[in-house]
């Protein structure tokens, strides 16, 4: 079996934060098709990374789609001289599980039972409220319910006003500052929040590494004061360790960080430093399916559970999910939303998140077929194929 072309698929879509995913398809010689998923955070991230898969064509193709540690080196090595983290890991990321689904087509078994077999029936879930709902107590209140009353046990959301921002992304970093208005706001928010829920629900903040030291450390001592959070995502930004240090030490909540490391070895130092409690790599962006079952081997040592970001695309979802269903040191996995119908456009068997869970398919591969037909109406910037049947 050879690879025959890699196809990068930018599609729009609408219910989405994301406003557009980008998939990969890698296409061989005996008809099975595999696929992956890479979604960056912006649409010139998505472009640049779609080019950089149509160039790999003249890199892969011709490969044995099996040899997938092989090609996973041979991707990532390509990099090296322009820094292999990143939009390389995000490349070699996608590539990586699209192989490992062509693997589960060809062996005819899901892709878990060919990294060891589950330990696991289901994958627990933690998700996400819609926060524009969020336009009165009432809506709060009605928000959280609706999550509730679909089985979920752990809600996560950023309480902290966007308005406050003094960059133009409201997620992103300037000074790290964040007024004692705000704090009031964010406080009001989470315990109205930690009421509804309840005590055994579990609350967890994603600060989307916004502040500077001192503010993330009154703002978590502030949350945690509000009514008890249950993790503090991404305090800082991550290029400095010694600000995560500084944080980790003055606070009491769980420290959870990750989706913006790139493989293992952005992982090591991490752990050696004893800097979080919760690791959560992405698997469309740190490596790949080969990449993060490593990261979770490493975090197993450490006895630091692993909870991955997925929360863009079907196929980031489900390649998370495979992983965790054979990682013993697994705390919850992330999805969009409660509701998961907004994938079905995209797929021709909708993702099972019942009861607060992922139940995979014993479907070959990733267990999704994906729907042709609407890649090729939502095509964007000619990034697929119009032919594709």
């Amino acid at each position: 079996m050879k690879i025959t072309k890699v196809v990068p698929w930018l599609v729009k879509v609408e219910r989405s934060y994301w406003g557009e995913y980008l998939f990969v398809e890698v296409r061989t010689d005996e008809g099975i098709s595999g696929w992956g998923e890479i979604t960056t955070t912006t649409k010139p991230a998505n472009r640049a990374v779609a080019g950089i898969l149509r160039q790999l064509n003249e890199l892969i193709v011709g490969d044995d789609p099996l040899r997938i540690e092989q090609l996973w080196h041979k991707t990532f090595r390509s990099f090296t001289y322009m820094g292999s983290r990143g939009a390389a890991s995000h490349v070699v990321s996608g590539i990586d599980i699209a192989l490992w689904d062509i693997a589960g087509k060809v062996h005819g078994v899901p892709i878990y039972a060919l990294l060891g077999g589950a330990v696991r029936d289901d994958v627990l879930i933690y998700t996400h409220p819609d926060q524009t709902r969020f336009t009165s107590k009432e809506g709060v209140v009605a928000e959280i319910r609706r999550i509730l009353d679909s089985g979920h046990t752990a809600i996560k959301f950023d309480p902290f006003p966007p308005y406050e921002a003094r960059s133009s992304d409201p997620h992103g970093y300037l000074d790290g500052y964040l007024s004692k208005k705000g704090e009031r706001e964010a406080a009001e928010l989470t315990a109205l929040i930690r009421e509804t829920a309840g005590p055994d629900i579990e609350i967890l903040i994603d600060a989307h590494g916004r502040f500077d030291v001192p503010t993330a450390i009154r703002l978590c001592r502030a949350l945690e004061e509000a009514g008890g959070i249950d993790w503090f995502e991404e305090p800082v930004p991550v290029e400095s360790y010694h600000a995560l240090r500084q944080v980790r030490e003055k606070v009491s909540a769980a420290i959870s960080v990750g989706e913006r490391l790139h493989t293992r070895w952005e992982v090591v130092p991490i752990l050696e430093k004893e800097l979080t409690d919760y690791l959560m790599p992405d698997v469309t962006w740190t490596g790949g399916i080969s990449e993060l079952k490593k990261i979770a081997t490493l975090a197993e040592a450490y006895y630091v559970p692993v909870s991955p970001h997925d929360a863009s695309g079907p196929i980031n979802v489900t390649a998370g999910a495979h992983v965790m269903m054979t990682v013993p040191n697994f705390y919850r996995i992330e999805t969009s939303d409660c509701d998961l119908s907004h994938y079905d456009r995209l797929i021709e068997t909708p993702i099972d998140n019942s009861g607060g869970r992922i139940h995979l398919p014993r479907a070959p591969g990733l267990g999704l077929t994906m729907n042709l037909d609407y890649l090729r109406a939502n095509m964007i910037d000619g990034f697929g194929d119009p032919d594709a049947r």
